[in-house]
């Protein structure tokens, strides 16, 4: 059971799907669950597997992961032990409508899905990104029209690599299949096909009525200049790109820390996503001397 419920967790952290693990810790007296029983509760708070228990017990903690589903937008975990009795008593318990009477300590557990960044262009600054990526311990796939700027020895850390032209790349995708990626960087040597990328990416994601960036999809960012992103927004809303779906894209992107290397490139774009990805707004750090 523990490896199955573990196993479905993972997958569900796969799908960028939030995932809340519980797990029986350590037992006394008569209780339904047994050390080291799991349940595991994806994002959605309808769909679980395994179990801690059954009856009130596992009632009782449906309905916490539920909660921390709602309230957390980051990892964290609580230890909650329950006196299965309805007259349990002490700080340290939280009294269950029970006749069982004995006590059971059980971990509640959020994991959130770490990046998975779709980097689109394999060249200078994908590569440099890539390396970043797997040190920060988060997942990359690569995309390039050049089957040498998207090998394995270029990236050999890859989920995904892709050489194809960009509409073979888009035939098999759409707004749902998308949503494994947590960014999309649009970095291709090419600004056509840059273009026809994020073309490709927001009339998908409009047909679904979905934000780039949203809860739904991915946030997509683009490499370039002003002049360069005025000129690709013409396009897009020639095409039928709606100016709210535009406004959600980020270019260019990286944080504003004069980065001009593709190494420096590569750590601005990572502390923007990490930034995103933990909800918070960059700012100067308390710990610099004056």
């Amino acid at each position: 059971m523990t490896a199955q419920v573990l196993t479905w967790a993972l997958g569900e952290l796969a799908k960028r799907h939030t995932v809340v693990l519980a797990s029986v810790l350590n037992t006394s007296g008569s209780v339904p669950g047994k050390t080291g029983a799991r349940l595991a509760m994806t994002s959605d708070g309808h769909r679980w597997t395994g179990t801690v228990g059954g009856a009130g017990l596992e009632h009782r903690v449906l309905g916490r992961c539920r909660e921390l589903l709602v309230s957390s937008n980051e990892p964290t975990a609580e230890v909650i032990t329950y006196g299965l009795n309805k007259g349990a008593k002490g700080y340290e318990v939280t009294p269950l409508d029970s006749l069982c009477g004995g006590r059971v300590t059980i971990s509640i557990e959020v994991m959130i899905p770490m990046p998975h960044v779709l980097i689109m262009g394999g060249g200078h600054c994908g590569e440099a990104l890539s390396g970043l990526l797997v040190r920060l311990g988060w997942s990359y796939s690569v995309h390039d029209t050049r089957s040498e700027f998207a090998s394995r020895e270029l990236y050999p850390d890859a989920v995904e690599r892709s050489s194809s032209t960009v509409e073979a790349f888009f035939a098999n995708e759409d707004a749902t299949t998308l949503r494994r990626f947590s960014d999309v960087l649009l970095l291709g040597h090419d600004w056509s096909e840059d273009e026809a990328r994020l073309l490709s990416l927001l009339q998908r994601m409009q047909q679904a009525g979905i934000q780039p960036g949203g809860q739904h999809g991915p946030r997509i960012g683009v490499i370039g200049s002003r002049s360069k992103w005025q000129a690709f927004e013409a396009t897009c809303r020639e095409e039928g790109i709606e100016q709210s779906m535009l406004d959600g894209v980020i270019c260019p992107i990286g944080l504003n820390i004069g980065a001009q290397s593709p190494e420096e490139i590569a750590v601005a774009v990572a502390a923007q996503i990490m930034a995103e990805h933990k909800g918070i707004e960059p700012g100067e750090g308390t710990w610099r001397q004056s």
